[in-house]
């Protein structure tokens, strides 16, 4: 078991969403944590409350992750005021829904570079010291949607989907170094998000999950080395495992389930 206390972690997305609660439950087992986001305002105030709750130690990185120069700024300025990164968690992530015939390739493109681009650039940054000291743990938060394609949201998908299997490929490839890879799958995530701006549920079959469910799940990883967890309310395997087996199986479950109606009313399509 590889316990928390006295690591420091990197968490991308800190600001708002899931993100606070990955913190808090990290820093309630004794990490140090490194915040980074855009809202610089945002992680103040997640920084505070970790401090206030639990003396947690704690640091501010206000970053764009579409850059590759902040991204290694960031880095750098974990290492210089914590010291060596222990943790990775890759939780920022872009999820613009809609037609993918009517959005613009700016949009698309930016999903590519925070999604994917920006976890597999962090990684490679960190990996080098990682390796020195045949230790380290990187966690990348995907979606069920990587594991079954949610249509108007094919770009998350896509991006989500590359995520995980880059992410299976590195754990294997790093097998023997000391270095563990975890990749955490949730469901719909209530209570942040379009859940608390809008006050839609997913549909019943389909099932959802709590933001504190998949903070459970980061720390279990970690401690427990769990190498993928799907969090999500409902048994969807029957799903992915319908969509290995068939795909044309797996398109009707998903309709049959209602996802696919669930998210074209999101969006408004007709």
């Amino acid at each position: 078991m590889a316990a928390l206390e006295g690591k420091v972690v990197l968490l991308t997305g800190g600001s708002r969403g899931i993100g606070p609660v990955l913190a808090e439950a990290m820093a309630r087992r004794g990490a140090s944590i490194a915040l980074a986001a855009r809202d610089e305002d945002r992680l103040r105030a997640v920084a505070a409350r970790l401090q206030q709750q639990f003396g947690t130690r704690t640091l501010v990185v206000p970053v764009d992750l579409r850059e590759q120069e902040q991204r290694v700024r960031l880095v750098a300025s974990v290492r210089a005021e914590l010291g060596a990164i222990d943790v990775l968690v890759n939780n920022a992530g872009l999820e613009t829904e809609g037609a993918f015939p009517e959005l613009s390739w700016d949009v698309i493109r930016e999903h590519i570079e925070v999604n994917l681009i920006a976890p597999m650039s962090l990684t490679q940054l960190v990996l080098a010291e990682m390796l020195g000291r045949h230790a380290g743990h990187i966690v990348n938060i995907a979606s069920i949607a990587a594991k079954s394609g949610a249509p108007y949201a094919a770009i998350y998908s896509g991006t989500k989907a590359g995520l995980a299997e880059w992410t299976r490929a590195l754990r294997l490839e790093l097998r023997d170094t000391g270095i563990r890879c975890s990749t955490i799958f949730p469901g719909y995530v209530r209570d942040v998000g379009m859940f608390a701006k809008f006050g839609v549920r997913a549909p019943w079959l389909v099932g959802s999950c709590s933001p504190a469910q998949v903070a459970e799940a980061v720390v279990d990883a970690i401690e427990k080395e769990r190498l993928e967890a799907i969090v999500n309310s409902r048994p969807l395997r029957y799903v992915f495992t319908a969509n290995e087996l068939s795909p044309a199986l797996g398109d009707w479950l998903m309709r049959v389930s209602g996802a696919v109606d669930f998210q074209r009313r999101k969006v408004g399509q007709r």
